[in-house]
């Protein structure tokens, strides 16, 4: 287990994150983090980026993508 001290900054305190982690997980300064209040623990994890809808567009295939025999097939379930 890791330990990390307390440093108080104004009216914040502040924590260092051990080096591991940070390599791990790819982090630099400025990285966002998300915060999780669990009683009297606190879960930290990075926080990805969400992708904008414009970059999920470029992302997707230009033509229609379609499974052969699609159309062919027998209902699965109660789609119909």
């Amino acid at each position: 287990m890791l330990n990390a001290s307390l440093r108080r900054s104004g009216g914040s305190y502040i924590m260092t994150i051990p080096l591991s982690y940070v390599e791990q997980n790819h982090l630099v300064a400025g990285s966002r983090l998300a915060i999780e209040i669990l009683g009297d623990e606190l879960k930290i994890k990075p926080q990805r980026a969400r992708k904008s809808l414009a970059e999920l567009l470029l992302a997707t295939p230009a033509g229609p993508c379609r499974a052969e025999g699609w159309d062919e097939m027998a209902p699965a379930g109660g789609e119909l």
